[in-house]
């Protein structure tokens, strides 16, 4: 128990314990993304001094990606055996970088402070495993995942309209703009680690209905990924095609809305947000509702491919005419994001309960984080240099149609493979509590 935790924290495990634990991880990462994702929100056509092969902004999201990865790859080791009496400290120490990496990418010249990018990604790679860490294992994790999930889908879109807004209103330059952003957020982001930090462990009854949550050593870790592996690589491999595709979606979301015609409109990115976080929200809430671990685990496969179909048919619409461009980019989002957000929030923490394992799910989100990033790496590599030809948009659109195909065929199969180790685990219990039966007899 955590004995810095009121009491009345510990005593209200149903809606009041939702609502602060929700709103507490929520913030926190809401705000994280403030240090993140606001260069994006410049084309940063306006720097010419910068003379290479790619343009300057795809240099610098190269470099945060880049430096993502590393920490992904870090993170599997690091996230997996950190103590939960750490966990505070290292999302402030993780912030607290990033924004000096920003600070130093304002004052270095330009070319040279690209580098910063990179650690400003090194730093904020972890902070998703961290704050998932205080939400896992109990019996409200879908709920309070739900809830985080949502910044996925609100946060960038917001934090870049903060930093359109201080380019165009308040006269911050696109090399400060991303730092100035970052401080606006940093009270909100103190008090919601603090807030985060006064969470309980998960109380017995959690750990009867999702299994104990323990720390995992480099043996550990080996031998549970060994045991499941078939299944484990195809959930990782469909992760990978679709962290690749939301992340081009993301850093390049003002390069495709205004090709679409609407890049002069500073809110487009927060009115396409609020409208898909609504839409995800609805979608997901459903799983919530599911208590048995083994139906909720099949049941994530089958929003992942809800998802898929969502994002696949609704493209085909789009260039069909038949619904237009806002339409598109909102429902096109709402797919996305069904099939993106379980893999974070839901599946692996289902996937531990129903094979009945003591793990841990920062072990699997990271491993499945430091193997998507490669994909987002691989396809903006692609894009740069394989097809430059080719528009933003119309290499946006083949990119759905491949991930959509190619992820449904690792989806399935990850379905098929789990449901006959289920089977198989299930009738191995049976002959076992027979076998215990005749030996009472």
């Amino acid at each position: 128990m955590n004995k810095i935790s009121p009491k009345w924290l510990h005593q209200a495990q149903g809606f009041g314990f939702v609502l602060f634990a929700g709103v507490s991880a929520f913030m926190t990462y809401f705000s994280m993304y403030a240090f993140r994702k606001p260069f994006t929100a410049s084309t940063y056509e306006s720097v010419t001094e910068f003379q290479a092969v790619i343009s300057y902004k795809v240099a610098l999201i190269l470099a945060q990606v880049l430096g993502y990865l590393l920490a992904k790859f870090i993170g599997v080791k690091v996230i997996a055996e950190m103590q939960h009496t750490n966990r505070g400290k290292a999302i402030l120490a993780m912030i607290l970088a990033a924004e000096l990496a920003l600070i130093l990418f304002a004052i270095t010249p330009i070319g040279f402070n690209i580098v910063w990018l990179f650690f400003n990604g090194l730093a904020l790679g972890m902070v998703w495993g961290v704050v998932f860490s205080f939400l896992e294992g109990r019996r409200t994790t879908e709920m309070l995942g739900a809830v985080l999930s949502l910044t996925f889908i609100l946060a960038p879109g917001i934090v870049r309209t903060v930093g359109k807004w201080l380019l165009e209103s308040v006269g911050i330059t696109e090399l400060w703009m991303p730092a100035a952003t970052g401080a606006i957020f940093l009270p909100l982001l103190l008090f919601s680690v603090w807030c985060l930090c006064l969470l309980p462990a998960p109380n017995n009854d959690d750990e009867l209905a999702r299994q104990h949550r323990a720390p995992m050593n480099g043996q550990q870790r080996w031998a549970f990924f060994k045991k499941y592996a078939f299944g484990i690589c195809c959930l990782i491999l469909s992760f990978l095609l679709f962290t690749g595709l939301r992340d081009f979606r993301d850093n390049f979301s003002a390069e495709i809305w205004q090709a679409l015609g609407y890049g002069q409109e500073p809110a487009i990115f927060a009115y396409a947000g609020i409208r898909i976080a609504f839409i995800v929200l609805v979608a997901l809430g459903a799983m919530v509702l599911i208590r048995n671990n083994k139906t909720a685990f099949y049941s994530n496969h089958g929003f992942i491919l809800f998802g898929i179909t969502l994002l696949c048919g609704i493209t085909l619409a789009f260039e069909a005419n038949l619904i237009d461009a806002k339409t598109w980019m909102v429902w096109l989002g709402a797919g996305l994001y069904i099939a993106y957000i379980p893999y974070n929030c839901f599946l692996f923490d289902r996937m531990i309960s129903a094979v009945g394992a003591t793990a841990n799910a920062g072990f699997l989100l990271y491993l499945a984080d430091s193997a998507g990033y490669i994909g987002s790496v691989s396809i903006l590599l692609y894009r740069t240099f394989a097809t430059p030809e080719i528009s933003w948009l119309n290499f946006f659109i083949h990119t759905i149609y491949a991930v959509s195909v190619i992820a449904a065929i690792l989806v399935v199969s990850s379905l098929l493979y789990f449901h006959r180790v289920l089977v198989q685990n299930k009738n191995s219990q049976i002959s076992d509590t027979k076998s215990a039966s005749l030996s009472v007899a």
